[in-house]
């Protein structure tokens, strides 16, 4: 019999439609499916999986770059703006009934247009719960180097903890494992399960995601993407192939995923899986994490409140305010 403490997780390590929101969507809906069909109560996607991760731009950072210019303008076209989290009629409107109708909490990375009409995009983790209903939106704080070409800076309005039938639930986004601040945020908002979400996954970033773990006394699933030569427009793919790396083969894989589940002590429970897609399946105690803070308690008995203090504003961030009357 499985207590109430015990909980399944999935990860989701098969590619997008690259550039493609409705078909990445329908590849999403059954992907939902199939881990719910394993017994996954909440399912996990990497980075940007919806509807790809713009790894062209790296190649692409001269100032009137018209290539850039053109295949920004395709990614804009091509990425959601997130609706009342009480509506059903959204760009995310397949995704939320896919939640709804297999019963299971969602972390999607998506590219997120800032609205059905503006010219922004942000590198977001939307939480999506049970019964389709949106319950955070993160966006990244600081997109990493050639990044900031592509996507804006994110505001503290998502840098949150939210409650789940899976249990506590929050996320950051890639290199926002090495700021300690958002760490903290979320550290001290009591998660117990932790989604690090990454294009790709050297070792580097499974030390991150494994040092959060450890030091968040939390779980953590790591959602690595898997994308192969075959699986990019023909037109895009020398540029996207120089994005991701000057090693990369003219055929094969260009991000080859290294999912897995990370215990609160810092420990592999499943994978990681490199080289093939797949679903990462892994069940979880959530007794553990009390066992674990024993020891450590970042924002408990580990910390310094008498010489340490963080403050963080959650007010979203608009830079307009319309006076009409």
């Amino acid at each position: 019999m499985t207590s109430n403490s015990e909980k399944t997780v999935a990860i989701v390590q098969m590619p997008p439609a690259v550039l493609d929101c409705a078909e990445s969507l329908r590849r999403a809906a059954e992907h939902i499916r199939d881990a719910a069909l394993m017994g996954a109560q909440l399912v996990v996607f990497p980075e940007t999986w919806l509807s790809c991760y713009p790894a062209w731009v790296f190649g692409m950072a001269g100032w009137d770059d018209a290539q850039a210019k053109s295949w920004y303008a395709k990614l804009l076209a091509d990425s959601p703006a997130i609706g009342r989290p009480d509506a059903m009629d959204d760009d995310l409107a397949v995704l939320r009934e896919a939640a709804r109708s297999n019963e299971v909490t969602v972390v999607m990375g998506m590219n997120e247009r800032a609205r059905p009409h503006a010219g922004s995009l942000y590198n977001s983790l939307v939480t999506i719960g049970p019964d389709g209903v949106i319950l955070n939106v993160h966006r990244k704080l600081t997109p990493t180097h050639t990044e900031r070409t592509v996507w804006a800076s994110g505001d503290a309005a998502g840098l949150r903890v939210v409650d789940t039938d899976v249990g506590r639930v929050g996320g950051l986004v890639c290199w926002e494992h090495w700021h300690p601040l958002a760490r903290q945020a979320l550290h001290a908002q009591d998660e117990q399960i932790h989604v690090a979400a990454w294009p790709d996954m050297p070792e580097m970033h499974h030390i991150a995601a494994r040092s959060y773990a450890f030091e968040g006394r939390c779980f953590v699933l790591c959602a690595g993407q898997y994308l192969a030569t075959d699986d990019v427009p023909a037109e895009l793919l020398h540029a996207y192939s120089r994005g991701v790396g000057r090693e990369v083969p003219e055929a094969g894989l260009l991000f080859n995923g290294g999912s897995g589940v990370i215990g609160p002590d810092g420990a592999w429970i499943a994978g990681p899986l490199f080289g093939e897609p797949g679903i990462v399946l892994a069940k979880i105690d959530l007794t553990q994490i009390d066992a674990q803070r024993h020891d450590l308690d970042v924002a408990g008995h580990y910390l310094r409140p008498d010489i340490f203090e963080l403050s963080v504003d959650r007010r979203p961030r608009t830079g307009l305010s319309l006076c009409d009357a």
